[in-house]
């Protein structure tokens, strides 16, 4: 058996930090061992992800129940609920059992499914209502707007109905929030999101679905990222068993479900989350200035403390084995990795992935969910959200790395707008277009995207609206002449193209970005008078064959269906030609020829560059009457290499995808 190859022995950048990166694998070895062990199975990483079967609230054998909460700085606790008046006495008290956890066993008919209840936590100087940590079900009460925990006991339990739908290569991930996914100003549920657009999903063409705001969370408008409830599911979108049918019915589909799952911080709500939980604010969370966050007010978990440890690592067990789920995308990746959670830092040398300013407990902690979720489901995968490059993220354990399989090309979003913003069609280069979307470490895969969600927000634009702008709102209709409408078209669907067919072994897009929907995202607020006016996906606009919006979506499609279909992304990407005058990229992936022309006004006949010999067929055309475009070339026409060169018609802003025959 040859020897698997160190990222330090492939990339000599990283060989003086060839004694960092040992030991970061050493400690994750380390952590795992000492977490097995502690749990009384060592060297079986699952068993430390069991603290969810312990903790919160559970059916007996006997039918009845009992509660356990680790709160070693509590003096007294009592369960209080409707069933009891939210009353604390003497039968409701919690008994302390060793360790810092309590207990209590109740009979089945103190507590049925739908029950409210909550923890009356007292401690030395203090007292107050808290929400168990490893609670499964919360709800808000919609006149007071309290939160409190739920029973949720169903007579009838889920039954699955179709497998898992294997292992994802290469996704093709759509990036979706539930609530926000009806036409309809409300709040969707997860039926609304199975019934209404599962199906449009699959025409699209992607096999994966990556859920946001899944966790249960305040604050609507916080996207799901100030999570108090980390193993609830967010009640406001419907019950675990809808969540669940919305899952099996994807798999039946052939789509992988993945959620945004966070664990870089916590809301820092007394009541309704983790703060403060037993009178003591450091029991999940660092102690001093380094357990919160200073530019997003939250909490930051201490990852050097085994039950924090047990804790997300249950937290991941759960949400797999519960819900089915097939991966998470990590959400903060980098705001774990280091104590000043990488603001306002240049990474600009492999130093600084290794000096001080790396929190090492985040990294062991980052390299055992990984080595935890791949055990449970060796199909599963994992993304990390991170920004600063770190060597090795989405590196195998084996080759020193913390096992990862995609991180999010976040730099090329942020290109797209600056050239956008920043640059005149005459000024972009095609050299630095193809520099940016391939330029990546040849040991990690990579998830490219164009735009996500973070660029449709309040605040940010989308592309649709840099290159359109207020145009859109009177100029879309397939009978307006435009011309900035026609450009923004045009480079909306080349824009998609180049980053899908460049990406590195990924593709992401946000629902309702594939059409380029024309609103920003704004959640319910003050400021806004709590509408749902902009925090809703306008589904009808793709579907008007009078709007320009539908070409975009049938663009979309044709094009992810392409990619997909000929396993694109299982090839590297070989630059064919460049041409910064004529503002020409022409590239080669497996059997496919990509020719896209950025030039405002420039089109070329007879175009000759270097290519493969052979016929070549025209599969794709941006141009196309379909997609919105002018029809300059004809269907399915053919072209043959003569003398290791191909000839084509390039019309300006056009992009082609030729299949060799």
């Amino acid at each position: 058996m040859s020897k698997v190859q160190k990222i330090y022995e492939s990339d000599p950048w990283l060989e003086p930090f060839r004694g960092a990166i040992d030991a970061r694998t050493a400690r994750i070895d380390a952590a795992a061992a000492k977490l097995s062990a502690n749990a009384g199975r060592p060297g079986d990483i699952s068993s430390a992800a069991n603290n969810h079967l312990y903790y919160g609230l559970h059916k007996t054998e006997d039918g009845g129940w009992v509660l356990r909460e680790w709160a070693p700085n509590a003096t007294r606790i009592y369960l209080v609920g409707d069933f009891n008046n939210w009353k604390r006495t003497p039968d409701y008290q919690l008994q302390p059992i060793g360790g810092g956890n309590w207990e209590i066993k109740l009979p089945g008919m103190f507590l049925r499914h739908g029950t409210l209840y909550k923890l009356w936590t007292e401690w030395t100087g203090g007292a107050g209502e808290r929400i168990p940590a490893y609670v499964t079900r919360v709800v808000q009460d919609p006149n007071t707007k309290v939160f409190s925990a739920q029973v949720w006991d169903p007579a009838e339990p889920y039954l699955w109905k179709n497998g898992k739908p294997g292992r994802r290569e290469h996704p093709f991930i759509y990036e979706c929030h539930i609530g926000m996914s009806s036409e309809e100003a409300k709040v969707a549920s997860f039926e609304d999101f199975r019934t209404k657009v599962l199906p449009r999903v699959e025409d699209l063409g992607y096999d994966t679905l990556q859920i946001m705001a899944l966790q249960e969370h305040p604050y609507y408008g916080s996207f799901g990222y100030q999570v108090s409830n980390f193993f609830a599911l967010s009640s406001r979108f419907g019950t675990p068993e809808e969540f669940k049918a919305l899952v099996d019915d994807a798999h039946g589909r052939g789509i992988a479900v993945i959620m945004d799952i966070v664990h870089s911080h916590a809301v820092s709500n007394e009541l309704e989350g983790l703060g403060n939980l037993d009178g003591h604010e450091d029991l999940y969370f660092y102690p001093g200035a380094a357990g919160h966050h200073p530019a997003w007010g939250s909490r930051c978990f201490d990852y050097g403390k085994d039950e924090v440890n047990y804790f997300l690592l249950s937290n991941c067990k759960y949400w797999m084995e519960e819900y089915h789920l097939d991966g998470f995308r990590f959400d903060g990746v980098t705001s774990m990795l280091y104590w000043d959670h990488g603001l306002g830092t240049d990474f600009g040398n492999y130093g600084i992935y290794f000096g001080s300013g790396v929190d090492e407990n985040a990294v062991t902690y980052l390299g055992l969910a990984n080595r935890l979720i791949h055990s449970l489901n060796p199909d599963a995968f994992t993304i990390a959200e991170d920004v600063s490059g770190m060597p090795g993220l989405a590196a195998p354990f084996e080759r020193g790395g913390i096992g990862f399989d995609f991180r999010m090309a976040m730099g090329i979003a942020d290109h797209w707008i600056k050239w956008i913003k920043e640059k005149s069609d005459e000024q972009w280069s095609p050299g630095e277009i193809w520099y940016e979307l391939t330029n990546k470490r040849a040991d990690e895969k990579t998830v490219s995207y164009a735009e996500c969600h973070d660029q449709a927000l309040v605040g940010d634009k989308t592309i649709i609206f840099r290159l359109i702008d207020k145009d859109m709102y009177w100029s879309m209709n397939k009978g307006s002449q435009n011309i900035l409408v026609d450009r923004g078209i045009a480079l909306h669907k080349m824009i998609r193209l180049v980053t899908a067919a460049t990406a590195g072994d990924g593709y992401l897009n946000f629902m309702g970005n594939e059409f380029g929907h024309p609103e920003w995202i704004d959640f319910p607020r003050e400021g806004n008078g709590w509408s749902c006016k902009y925090a809703r996906r306008q589904w009808s606009l793709a579907d008007d064959e009078n709007l320009r919006y539908r070409g975009l979506q049938e663009w979309d499609a044709d094009m992810v269906h392409l990619l997909r279909g000929l396993g694109i992304l299982a090839g590297e990407p070989v630059l064919l030609r460049a041409d910064e005058e004529k503002k020409i990229l022409i590239f080669l992936r497996k059997n496919c020829i990509f020719a896209l022309n950025f030039n405002p006004s420039g089109s070329f006949e007879n175009y000759g560059f270097e290519a493969p010999a052979g016929e070549w067929e025209l599969v794709l055309d941006s141009d196309a009457l379909r997609y919105g475009g002018f029809g300059r070339l004809s269907e399915g026409e053919k072209h043959i290499t003569v003398g290791g060169e191909l000839y084509l018609y390039l019309p300006s802003r056009c992009a082609i995808v030729l299949k060799k025959k």
